[in-house]
């Protein structure tokens, strides 16, 4: 629930919240040195990092894990973390649903990127930061597993 910028949280949120903060990386590690995305291609994204460090995405992760208040706080309300597919419902005939794919890639200032999906959904600025802190590599998961 949230009022005037105010938030409640539960003290797992709050404890995840705050150790997310103290996670703070280098410079190196938040400063792209190559961006390829993939959109002809409809794969998605790789990042080559400062640091010497790569990280990959598919569009469908990346559209799951939109960073924007509005998906953050529908994937709060669920339990589901960044890049988890909403659950669908069950029905006798399933519709088809297009895969995720941007239909616009922007560039925001220095610090991030903006995509503007398939679906019509164009509020999330994926910022350098959180695309290292969500990397999706055998190595970063497995630390984010450790925490």
């Amino acid at each position: 629930m949230s009022h005037d910028g105010i938030k409640i949280v539960s003290a797992e949120e709050a404890r995840r919240d705050a150790s997310q903060e103290q996670m703070k990386l280098p410079v190196e590690a938040t400063t792209p040195l190559k961006i390829r995305v993939m959109k002809t291609e409809g794969t998605g994204v790789e990042i080559d990092w400062k640091d010497g460090h790569k990280s990959a995405w598919n569009f469908a992760w990346l559209r799951n894990g939109c960073p924007c208040a509005t998906c953050h706080e529908e994937r709060g309300k669920s339990g589901r973390v960044p890049g988890e597919a909403k659950p669908r419902a069950q029905a006798l005939l399933m519709m088809y649903e297009a895969p995720p794919r941007p239909v616009e890639v922007t560039p925001v200032g220095k610090y991030a990127v903006k995509f503007k999906w398939n679906d019509g959904h164009e509020a999330g600025i994926y910022s350098w930061e959180y695309l290292r802190k969500v990397c999706q590599c055998a190595e970063c998961k497995a630390k984010a597993d450790l925490m």
